[in-house]
């Protein structure tokens, strides 16, 4: 048996490999990205501490988009043979102007699959039923030409419900799922409507590139670095244009926390479009371009409320209102940590205290950060608008469709999960581990 981890690393290693061929920009991103880390972990730094550097190396982040629930749904079953379940929900509709689409992550949640291999693909779903963009007769047209396609083929899906059945595929099976499963992201070389999607375009470049082609592709695809202020200067001499701005947290000498996320431009890419008069014509679209990520620390609620309060704010104002050390953050509950007894510690009959600052203090339980796994909607929505091709339209009059975590929860039908309540599982159940160990009551701080 090919087990769920291994389908999900090499699904990674294929998906990368097939995004680099079609987006020769995405290899030298990749290249850079490997030498930075390298210098920065052979000048001392601690890598590890955020992920073992292995991990760091091998992540990626994926995303993708889809045009309906019946898609969304397929989508779900092929990431739940990966070992992906659906985490968090994001309205990007509230976050840019032109962006008419609500996602979710598809991604690991348990401490142990997420150190295997931690992929993760952020999945968007066009709202065409939001008259802020769409009006009734669009809606239909929309929804009869996203009805007639077909992105993920029944033997993937079949495949994919085994796999997540068995928790894994022999190696026959595997190799095919595989295969199946990488060609449903690649780029359709079948000729694009040129006034189809020309008339979404207007409403929103996003929503052409989700329902003015025949099939879904990898819209970016983000190794993790190291220092991404350095990767940002970097690509610059390599000729390759980067958005305006680092979206995220500024840097600055404290703790790395959530998501600092930058891209280069969406570059022209060569497509077949069918014109008005049947003839098939050379043309080309800007819509796929290639992230890069610096992870940090899970913030709590309380951590990320105070985040929010200082979004753009300049790095001194972040400096003198958020913790600057990890000890701080985690005294004050602003991030999730894991608690582990130090078994170094020599035992001198002294009962350890009963409260995390003495515990730590004191030697008796180290902390060691959570990483963020997840995404910043603010963020994605810059870079998303930053690499639109034009401005769009939205109508502020009209009203909008709802959606929340617990609706797009029925739209899967699978429980979309909170981030929060994850990392604070990992948390607690670490810390009653750790008092365990060194002999208090597990409830005792």
């Amino acid at each position: 048996m090919i087990t769920t981890w291994e389908l999900r690393a090499a699904f990674a290693r294929r998906l990368s490999a097939m995004y680099g061929a079609e987006v020769p920009a995405y290899t030298t991103l990749v290249e850079v990205t490997a030498r930075i880390n390298e210098e920065v972990i052979r000048g001392g730094r601690d890598a590890g501490r955020l992920g073992g550097i292995e991990r760091v190396t091998a992540e990626r982040h994926g995303a993708v988009r889809v045009g309906t629930a019946r898609e969304l749904r397929q989508a779900a079953q092929v990431f739940a043979a990966l070992g992906m379940h659906p985490v968090g929900f994001y309205d990007l509709r509230e976050a840019a102007a032109s962006v008419p689409v609500v996602s979710t992550a598809f991604r690991p949640i348990s401490g142990g699959e997420l150190e295997r291999n931690p992929f993760r693909v952020f999945t968007s779903m066009l709202t065409t039923a939001d008259r802020r963009f769409f009006d009734r007769d669009l809606e239909a047209r929309l929804e009869a030409f996203l009805g007639r396609r077909e992105l993920f083929p029944r033997e993937l899906l079949e495949l994919a419900g085994r796999a997540e059945r068995d928790e894994g595929l022999e190696k026959s099976s595997a190799e095919r799922f595989l295969a199946l499963a990488v060609a449903a992201f690649e780029l359709s070389p079948e000729p694009v409507d040129h006034g189809w999607y020309g008339e979404l375009e207007r409403v929103s470049s996003v929503a052409a590139d989700i329902g003015g082609v025949a099939s879904t592709h990898v819209n970016h695809l983000t190794p993790r670095v190291l220092d991404i202020d350095e990767l940002y200067r970097r690509m610059g001499e390599h000729g390759i244009t980067m958005i305006d701005a680092i979206q995220g947290p500024p840097r600055w000498d404290g703790p790395d926390v959530l998501l600092r996320q930058t891209s280069f431009r969406a570059l022209a890419e060569p497509r077949r479009f069918r014109a008005a008069d049947g003839r098939v014509v050379e043309g080309a679209l800007r819509v796929r371009f290639g992230e890069v990520e610096a992870r940090g620390i899970a913030l709590t609620r309380a951590g990320r409320a105070l985040y929010d309060e200082l979004i753009g704010e300049p790095a001194e104002v972040w400096a003198g209102r958020f913790p600057r050390t990890e000890r701080q953050l985690a005294l004050d509950g602003l991030a999730y940590f894991r608690y582990e007894a130090r078994g170094d510690r020599p035992r001198d009959g002294r009962r350890p205290p009963g409260d995390l600052a003495g515990l730590l203090d004191g030697g008796w339980v180290a902390a060691r950060p959570i990483v963020y796994e997840d995404f910043l909607p603010i963020s994605a929505a810059g870079i998303f608008q930053s690499n639109l091709t034009g401005q769009g339209t939205r109508d502020t009059s009209a009203s909008g469709t709802y959606y929340d975590r617990h609706t797009l929860s029925e739209v899967l039908e699978r429980p979309v999960h909170d981030p929060f309540e994850l990392y604070a599982a990992q948390r607690d159940g670490s810390l009653r581990q750790a008092l365990g160990a060194i002999g208090l009551p597990k409830d005792a701080t």
